[in-house]
């Protein structure tokens, strides 16, 4: 197939993990694959946002910065349709933003599906943890736009449900979550190498990777890790960056933990496979109740023993006492438990670490196989919406 991919992620971060393993997915099913995204994207840096859109966001009002998300449908729009000048599209694939509507334009325009891809109800995230200039408008376009698609494709059932609530048909929707890259995974070095590498031979080490935030609460593991008085050399590595990353470390030097603990700071999605590699817990600490945490598979992928948050969510992946140990979301003092179970039970974390590998292989949670499912609703969602066009030859 012809596929047009469409995005208005600026930043390289989590997000554009998931765009480039779609596309390599796609791309590697056979697919012809035109990408159309913000010029900024391709020259931005992983980790990092463009300078000025940093600047425009610290110092326009929140309605002045939303009125320029609703204006970028005009140009987007239209680089959308100069794809067409040479050839033609059996499908538009879009990753969700708030106010993006230049997808759905195109779609009705050629006459062709558009299948969303939703990673969030970004209304309600934005006045939960940034605040909306225009609520009423925001949830109203987003809520059209899930409505008009040919099909959406939210990363969790949480996220399905919520669409359906929205008035999304459950016909229109397939839940398509993160995944993986086995073939990265598979060439990863061993927890050993990976430790030596690091300078952390002989650690038993905690670990997290991901956007840091205040919210992840990864204080507690400084706890765990100030009062531990047995023979075990435990060490915390901590792969990103994020706002809470300064008072973490300004906490480090506090409790004088800095041979404990190591900040390594932004991780090239190439080698995160070798970052994780050396950790023996794995930790999710916290995450929002509809998300599908990429950090998670990736976890799985390296047969780690994780702890994470027993919420809906995680469980559409996660089994307590199975493939994980899940705490209440409420309770560091349960989150701790979980972690000093770990720390003093070798079997524990061999034998959970296994059952996560096996969980992803057994329900092949991977880009490839996310990949396949897309192609097959792709392929039905072109016989209910028929061309104008004709045929190409």
């Amino acid at each position: 197939m012809k596929i047009l991919y469409h995005h208005r992620v600026r930043s390289k971060d989590g997000q554009s993990v998931h765009i480039y393993e779609m596309i390599a997915a796609l791309r590697g099913l056979g697919h012809e694959v035109l990408v159309i995204e913000p010029t900024q994207y391709s020259r931005a840096p992983f980790g990092e946002e463009p300078l000025a859109l940093s600047r425009i966001k610290r110092n326009v009002p929140r309605i002045i910065f939303e009125l320029f998300e609703l204006g970028y449908n005009v140009p987007a729009f239209f680089r959308l349709l100069r794809g067409f000048t040479n050839q033609n599209f059996d499908v538009i694939y879009e990753r969700y933003n708030l106010y993006l509507l230049a997808g759905l334009w195109t779609s009705r325009l050629k006459r062709i599906p558009l299948l969303l891809e939703v990673n969030a109800p970004l209304a309600a995230e934005r006045r939960k943890f940034g605040g909306v200039g225009l609520p009423r408008l925001a949830t109203y376009l987003e809520q059209w736009a899930w409505r008009s698609a040919t099909h959406v494709l939210p990363v969790t059932q949480v996220l399905a449900n919520i669409m359906m609530t929205a008035g999304v048909p459950g016909q229109r929707i397939t839940v398509i979550g993160n995944g993986i890259d086995e073939k990265r995974f598979a060439n990863a070095v061993d927890s050993r190498q990976a430790k030596s590498a690091m300078g952390l031979g002989g650690k038993l080490v905690l670990g997290f990777t991901g956007f840091i935030r205040e919210w992840h609460r990864l204080e507690i593991v400084f706890d765990i890790l100030a009062r531990d008085v047995s023979s075990t050399a435990l060490h915390f590595l901590v792969v990103g960056d994020g706002p809470a990353r300064r008072y973490l470390e300004e906490r480090v030097q506090e409790l004088q933990l800095q041979s404990k603990v190591t900040f390594l700071g932004v991780v090239d999605p190439k080698s995160i496979a070798n970052a994780i590699a050396a950790f023996d817990i794995a930790l999710q600490p916290a995450a929002v109740d509809y998300a599908s945490p990429l950090k998670l598979f990736e976890y799985m992928a390296l047969g780690k023993a994780i702890v994470a948050p027993d919420q809906a969510n995680i469980r559409e992946v996660l089994t307590h006492g199975l493939n994980a140990l899940l705490f209440s979301p409420d309770s560091m003092e349960e989150m701790t438990r979980s972690i000093e179970r770990l720390i003093g039970n070798d079997e524990l974390r061999e034998r959970l670490g296994r059952a996560a590998s096996s969980t992803l292989i057994t329900r092949r949670l991977t880009w490839i196989e996310n990949a396949k499912r897309i192609s097959d609703i792709a392929i039905q969602s072109t016989s209910i919406i028929k061309p104008s066009r004709s045929p190409r030859r």
